[in-house]
């Protein structure tokens, strides 16, 4: 039905475009042929009369001024002439009839107005009344009894043209009266085979999807009309199926779930009252452990410093042993007391400026750098939300590991950076020590695992396990870059506060649009990063933000990452120090 529906308004669309063609055609030759073709006839009379006039005028009074109409009229009789030929191309008769006038109209002025012109001038004025005669006066008569018949044959043809404007305007009408009925009939019955053929169907088949939604998984739905909504009908009953499966998979999954939510609830009260034994047994091993141990170390070193040399060498060097392992264990359990007490034991975040937490590292790993001769430096540092005791901590295992890691008879130098990288601060502590294999690059981060004997690198092992977990709990993430040509770069993230982030998207949209080339390392402010001091004091007032920390002493051991002396002495800063501010 639309196939033949569309096919007959094709037709009729095709029959109204040609109509419409004809109609505009008629109209514009009314308008632009007809019109002006009666108007230029009545210009052209009047042309001809003037001339007539004009001669009459001038046989008179023999004034040549009187001869200007006659002129005149002869040129505009040109002008109408082609003029009218041009509109009137397609019209025969009209043709013919702007012929003979223009004919009839030479015709007279060489019998007449010529020679009235020539005997005036040449006899006078008697001259040329007496050729204004009757003979002269029936050729004009002529004249104008053809531009009536030229104005009769111009009417004819304009009201032949108004009638065919007419004509082809109510066919126009017909047809488009003609096209909105077979659009009236045609939406009807498509109306009529719509509500039969889908709308029935289709409320049949949401009635019982219906049902289906309202939790009867076990209706099967059918499905009436058109194959295609069979075949839709096939599928939501193949949907229905599946669903219903589903859901039995669901409320056997949700038994399972229940059955595991009851263990977890076992386990956390389990985990609870693991996590107070846990509590119970720091507080044991902080109070009641160190007692006995430290008693044990005291009377050790005592046998060893009163004895000493009393013994055969064998009971020194027992007594020996019992003296370093009972201080190896005290730092394994203040070691494991301070592991232990991060994230557990806060004093809640605040805005932390890290260029000064750097120089309370500076100042803790003093004695430390004194002893290798090291150099530590660090760039603008931002200032983020943190625990300021952990993150110290953090900074100050980091730069101890790196003097400790040092190279022989290589001064240490320590560097410490930071860089905004989306929304998180990327610092990096940099050294020139002896590296760290690519192999190893996960392992360094476990809990007292070490890659050297403890002869070599003295130490516990768990420095940088603590450096991770200050990291995680701040919500960043640490890890080495085993791209690093020389030495060990080891970077971790802290995240960034929101006005930094947006100075920085600032200072980014601004060199856009400057064209300047952003910095590979960028501050808090966005402009490069200049070197701070490594000392715990504050920079002179001429150089405030480019400082180099440097002690010229005599290579000794130092501390390692967990700050205590290889040799349990302490820390006192000894005599002879030189200190350099660059």
């Amino acid at each position: 039905m639309l196939a033949v529906v569309g096919l007959f308004l094709v037709g009729l669309a095709a029959a109204e475009a040609t109509v419409a063609a004809q109609n505009r055609s008629h109209t514009d030759a009314l308008l632009g042929k007809a019109g002006p073709l009666r108007v230029q006839a009545q210009e052209l009379l009047n042309a001809l009369l003037d001339q007539e006039t004009a001669v009459r005028g001038y046989a008179v009074s023999g004034d040549r001024a009187d001869l200007a109409p006659y002129d005149t009229g002869v040129r505009q009789e040109q002008e109408r002439l082609t003029s009218m030929r041009r509109l009137a191309a397609d019209y025969v008769e009209i043709t013919a009839d702007l012929d003979q006038v223009e004919a009839q109209a030479a015709q007279w002025r060489r019998a007449v107005a010529v020679p009235v012109i020539t005997a005036v001038e040449q006899n006078g004025t008697a001259a040329g009344q007496e050729l204004i005669n009757d003979q002269g006066r029936a050729q004009f008569d002529q004249i104008r009894t053809t531009m009536t018949q030229l104005e009769g044959e111009i009417l004819t043809a304009r009201q032949d043209t108004a009638r065919h404007v007419e004509r082809t305007g109510n066919l126009l009408v017909v047809l488009l009266v003609i096209a909105a009925l077979v659009v009236a009939v045609a939406g009807g019955l498509l109306l009529i085979a719509l509500e039969r053929m889908v709308i029935r169907p289709l409320t049949g088949l949401a009635g019982q999807v219906r049902e289906v939604a309202e939790g009867d998984y076990q209706h099967r739905i059918h499905g009436s009309g058109p194959p295609e909504f069979q075949q839709l009908a096939d599928d939501v009953d193949a949907m229905r199926r599946k669903i219903a499966k589903d859901l039995d998979e669901v409320r056997e999954a949700r038994e399972r779930i229940e059955w595991v939510n009851t263990q977890l609830q076992k386990q956390a009260e389990e985990l609870v009252r693991s996590n107070r034994d846990l509590e119970q047994f720091a507080y044991v091993a902080s109070h009641d452990l160190q007692e006995p141990l430290r008693k044990v170390a005291s009377f050790c070193q005592l046998l060893q410093r009163r004895y000493a040399g009393q013994l055969d060498e064998r009971a020194d060097q027992y007594i020996a042993f019992a003296v370093d392992g009972a201080q190896r264990m005290q730092r394994l359990i203040n070691d494991l007391l301070a592991f232990s007490r991060i994230g557990r034991l806060t004093t809640g975040f605040t805005e932390v400026d890290l260029n000064r937490v750097m120089g309370e590292v500076a100042g803790q790993t003093e004695a430390a750098r004194q002893y290798v001769d090291a150099e530590l430096t660090w760039s603008e540092l931002p200032t983020i939300r943190g625990e300021e005791p952990l993150l110290t901590n953090l900074l100050v295992n980091l730069v101890s590991n790196s003097v400790k890691f040092r190279r022989p008879d290589v001064p240490p130098k320590v560097h410490v950076s930071a860089r905004l990288v989306d929304d998180e601060w990327e610092i990096t502590c940099r050294d020139n020590g002896i590296g760290i294999e690519p192999e190893f690059a996960d392992k360094i981060f476990v809990i007292f695992q070490r890659l050297h004997s403890k002869d070599a690198y003295p130490g516990t092992g768990i420095g940088l396990a603590i450096v991770k977990k200050i990291v995680e709990y701040h919500g960043g993430r640490v890890w080495v870059d085993t791209d690093t040509a020389e030495g060990t770069a080891i970077r971790f993230t802290l995240p960034a506060l929101p006005e930094d982030v947006e100075a920085a998207r600032a200072a980014a949209e601004r060199a856009e649009q400057d064209g300047d080339p952003a910095t590979e390392d960028t501050g808090p402010d966005g402009d490069a990063q200049a070197d701070r001091t490594g000392g715990a004091g504050d920079a002179p007032a001429d150089h405030p933000a480019d400082h180099t920390e440097r002690t010229d002493l005599p290579a000794q051991p130092g501390p390692d990452a967990d700050g205590q002396r290889p040799d349990g002495a302490g820390t006192g800063r000894p005599g002879g120090t030189k200190e350099t501010v660059r």
